[in-house]
């Protein structure tokens, strides 16, 4: 499964290449991205003080909110707020500091100011009740992308690539692809709820599940690449990583949600799939391998977006939100490259059954 000589020596230096490119993103990341994170508005005095005076009064300027009058009277927390108001984020705390910050943000506007980050996110306009509705709109495409990739690679393994007598594929990974596809528009369906409301469940949902997938990608990286078939070499390399990720789901859910922590785990996965991915295409004679580092190079290109952050563009479009819409033309090309792979190895699988045979 090897090239001529000069291909590998473009192949080898294309692979060097990759792994210097994600090797100084890996550590250049997590800096920027603690810098990033940075809320200047929290510290500003004229937001904390109308964000004070209205769980207060329940007012900003002529602006009032009915829901602040329960907050104050005390008691439990369930008494205080109904959950379906903590729900749809329009509680009294949630109300005050979305008005306080339009407010604030005016005024910023008004002196020549630029926009600042309030309690880790850009000022963004709601629509209709959502907090980040681009984000929102552009994680339910991703979840619908990878429904449609998910249906037609079972549509391509059970309707069109011959099978076994009894009924099942010859391609030997499709159940972890399955697996794959179910997390993946898991987690896109948490980011979609997380963007539309920012509360602590959905937040450590969102986390828990954008985990979770990144850890089961990794296992099936390691297990294509190194094109690992037999059962319990699977278990031996999948036990170890499955073990680390419940742990640290565990942890930011029961422990401490330490985002700068949990950042260093999901880079670190994910540059180290891409790796592998990338090391496969370099030296494989995989047909399709074309479409493996267009997926690697852009998805690099793409996770730039979440290093040099930029406030939203008219108040929807935020580096976040563009970084969203930049994995959907992935996520489709990269399920092409599933259903092509899974083409790949019947066609093999089946010519060395007919080979044996004769």
């Amino acid at each position: 499964l090897f090239a001529k000589t000069k291909t590998q020596t473009r192949s080898c230096c294309s692979a060097q290449m990759a792994v210097r490119f994600w090797t100084a993103l890996f550590l250049v990341f997590p800096c920027l991205f603690s810098i990033s994170n940075a809320s200047a508005g929290d510290a500003d005095l004229t937001y904390r003080t109308c964000v004070s005076g209205c769980e207060i009064s329940g007012c900003v300027g002529q602006e009032c909110f009915p829901q602040c009058n329960s907050s104050s009277n005390g008691g439990p927390w369930y008494i205080q707020e109904p959950l379906y108001l903590q729900w749809k984020k329009l509680g009294c705390q949630g109300d005050c500091r979305y008005q306080c910050m339009v407010n604030r943000e005016r005024e910023r506007e008004t002196l020549g100011q630029a926009p600042v980050k309030y309690h880790g996110k850009w000022p963004f306009k709601r629509v209709l009740g959502i907090q980040e509705p681009a984000s929102v709109a552009f994680s339910v495409l991703n979840l619908a992308m990878h429904f449609h990739g998910w249906l037609s690679f079972f549509i391509t393994l059970y309707y069109k690539l011959p099978l076994k007598q009894d009924r099942t594929a010859y391609y030997e990974y499709v159940g972890l692809w399955h697996l794959y596809g179910l997390l993946s528009m898991n987690s896109w369906f948490w980011s979609a709820v997380f963007h539309s409301r920012d509360v602590d469940l959905t937040e450590r949902l969102d986390y828990s599940s954008a985990v979770a997938v990144l850890g089961f990608s990794l296992i099936v990286a390691i297990l294509r690449t190194f094109d690992v078939r037999v059962e319990a070499a699977r278990v031996m390399v999948s036990a170890p990583i499955l073990a680390f990720v419940t742990t640290h789901i565990l942890y930011i859910n029961f422990y401490k949600l330490d985002y700068g922590w949990n950042m260093i785990v999901c880079v670190a996965m994910g540059v180290s799939q891409l790796l592998l991915w990338a090391r496969w295409a370099a030296v494989s004679s995989h047909p399709s391998n074309w479409k493996l580092w267009v997926v690697v190079i852009a998805g690099g290109l793409a996770m730039l977006l979440e290093i040099y952050d930029f406030p939203p563009y008219e108040g929807y479009f935020d580096a976040h939100s563009i970084w969203h819409a930049a994995t959907i033309p992935l996520t489709i090309l990269w399920w092409s490259f599933i259903r092509d792979d899974a083409e790949f190895r019947t066609s093999s699988l089946l010519k060395k059954s007919k080979t044996k045979a004769k």
